[in-house]
């Protein structure tokens, strides 16, 4: 299968917010802007966000599935604009606060860490599987969208899902 000439022209910016944005949150995430009240409301709303990602995800897989292309596609634009909501959610909420210490115990514990560590893990290799994903299906190569969707669907819903995880797990910890 050959890449059409407006894949291959997706593909360098593809590779650079894949790298880029991933960089930015990590510097981001260690600067702090003094002087300024934490947006201590955004945790709620940007795991509400990942909530209605989850479910937006599943429904658009199951318009696809009975032949409901035009919903699929706005659903999908909607899942990314969500998800860009909450990056730059998350970013805002990690340059004006302090993180937040996980306080639970035992089992419990490495199960957190473990959720949160894969959540933090695939939602840096979801960025480039979206995008592919999404230039794929904008190119009407429906053939090499699919293949590449039904590796993203499961990793995307796993992120979106144990963003709300980890967040009810870590919310009686935040400092009121």
């Amino acid at each position: 299968m050959t890449t059409t000439t407006e894949e291959k022209k997706y593909n360098k910016l593809i590779l650079a917010l894949s790298i880029i944005i991933p960089l930015a949150v990590a510097v981001l995430f260690g600067v702090k802007i003094p002087n300024v009240e934490p947006l201590s409301f955004l945790p709620p709303i940007y795991a509400t966000i990942n909530g209605l990602t989850a479910v937006l995800l599943f429904t658009a897989v199951w318009a696809v599935k009975n032949g409901k292309r035009t919903l699929h596609e706005k659903l999908m634009k909607v899942c990314i604009g969500l998800s860009a909501a909450f990056l730059v959610m998350y970013v805002a909420y990690h340059m004006t606060s302090d993180s937040t210490v996980y306080g639970g115990e035992g089992v419990v514990r490495y199960v957190y860490y473990f959720i949160l560590i894969s959540h933090i893990l695939l939602s840096i290799i979801i960025i480039p599987l979206v995008l592919i994903s999404f230039v794929r299906a904008l190119a009407g190569r429906f053939d090499r969208h699919r293949k590449i969707a039904r590796i993203t669907y499961p990793i995307w819903l796993y992120v979106a899902v144990t963003g709300v995880v980890v967040y009810l797990m870590i919310s009686p910890y935040y400092a009121t």
